[in-house]
């Protein structure tokens, strides 16, 4: 058992937080076509240890498809990557080479950034 001074009150809601990372329903469920969609190609090394990571913003598609664009970039760039709320991350600084890919799936990619 707990000694008195240490024990304190805990309140708990029963309902969930706003903007928490459990949103159901987050992804679109339908694939836009590439004319209608503004993608941003960055790089960010926030929070990585200095190491570099592409960023793909913009590609509002099923999930299902987005995991299948996610292994034809991984493959054709020789690369590790992941998809994580709609954002694909693709190791090392390939801004270059994400952005001519792209351009030949005919979606026009923007370079972000510096």
């Amino acid at each position: 058992m707990m000694p008195e001074e240490k024990a304190r009150l805990v309140y708990s809601t029963d309902r969930p937080v706003p903007g928490g990372k459990n949103r159901v329903g987050n992804a679109p469920r339908t694939t836009l076509p590439p004319a209608k969609t503004k993608v941003l190609v960055r790089l960010d090394r926030k929070g990585r240890g200095g190491k570099a990571v592409t960023l793909i913003q913009g590609l509002q598609m099923s999930v299902k498809d987005g995991e299948a664009l996610l292994k034809q970039l991984k493959t054709r760039l020789g690369t590790g990557g992941t998809l994580k709320n709609s954002v694909f991350e693709i190791q090392g600084d390939r801004r270059s080479a994400v952005t001519e890919i792209l351009k030949d799936m005919g979606y026009k990619p923007t370079r972000a950034g510096g």
